[in-house]
């Protein structure tokens, strides 16, 4: 069976910034849709996001900047964007092209 924790370690180490707990989703959808470096990709997203470079890897700071603009968290409250909804925010505050926001505006299903 192995370690029933290993999994989790894993990717909590790779997802580097804290996945969405912070920024690491955000800064590593842009190194993938626009291939940028990652210390180009932490500048872009911080600039959309308006905080600094720092603040990305900060969960306390993050959350709060998530649930302003509403781009999705962990566990979200009540009335916050969830899913498809958080990535329709995502791809709108971001700038970039997301397939399947993309697939649903086409059927003018947003």
């Amino acid at each position: 069976m192995g370690d029933p924790l290993g999994m989790a370690v894993s990717h909590a180490i790779a997802s580097g910034m804290g996945g969405m707990r912070a920024a690491g989703d955000l800064v590593a959808r842009m190194q993938m849709t626009r291939g940028m470096k990652i210390d180009e990709a932490k500048k872009y997203v911080a600039d959309k996001l308006s905080v600094s470079v720092t603040d990305l890897t900060d969960p306390v700071i993050m959350t709060e900047v998530r649930e302003d603009l509403d781009l999705g968290s962990i566990s979200p409250l009540p009335g916050c964007a969830k899913g498809i909804e958080a990535k329709l925010r995502i791809a709108e505050v971001l700038g970039v092209e997301i397939n399947c926001v993309r697939r649903l505006k086409k059927k003018g299903l947003i």
